[in-house]
């Protein structure tokens, strides 16, 4: 008997999807202008990694993949966590950079993100704090060409990094969620 779940989806419509078209929380209006788009597909990725780690308790989250991969969905949130800090640090322009928030190495993949109640609500909790200190540091500049920060880093190039950095990982959330539960979709 295979240890392997099951594959599932919750969808009715498209056996691959993660769930119906119309409950998809995930916009799929075309905004209007550059920015708006940017940050419309940021928000989208950002909304996949979430959904991708919703009705997991801790021993889920925590899960690694297949070895000699240390990664797990606790990690994916404690390393995007700790990748906005360092984008903020990109676009600082003078002082010490902002601290790790877990640590030199990030803690992300190498053991440290147990399955704790306690961790995965801090990591929840640190992740949506430093979006959110992000975006504000974002959106103190109006024009997506400026080059901001000790490396002079053009605001457009940091967006669509960001957004690079989510949709990658949610590739890999993906993958992870089928292996805890066999759940798939987009």
């Amino acid at each position: 008997m295979s240890q392997e779940p099951e594959r599932w989806t919750q969808a009715t419509v498209y056996p691959d999807m993660w769930m119906d078209p119309d409950d998809d929380p995930r916009s799929e209006t075309a905004p209007e202008g550059e920015r708006a788009t940017l940050l419309d597909y940021l928000a989208n990725f950002r909304m996949t990694l979430l959904l991708k780690c919703d009705g997991l308790g801790p021993e889920q989250l925590a899960r690694r993949s297949v070895p000699p991969s240390t990664m797990s969905l606790l990690g994916l949130l404690r390393h995007l966590a700790e990748v906005e800090v360092d984008w903020r640090n990109w676009i600082t322009e003078g002082g010490d950079p902002l601290p790790k928030l877990y640590g030199a190495r990030g803690a992300d993949f190498d053991g440290v993100a147990e399955a704790d109640q306690g961790m995965v609500d801090g990591a929840f909790r640190d992740l949506a704090r430093e979006q959110a200190a992000t975006d504000a540091a974002v959106a103190g500049f109006a024009d997506l060409g400026a080059k901001v920060g000790r490396d002079q880093v053009v605001v457009r190039e940091l967006m669509v990094h960001r957004i690079e950095e989510y949709a990658r990982h949610c590739g890999h959330a993906d993958l992870l969620r089928e292996c805890i539960d066999g759940r798939v979709g987009q």
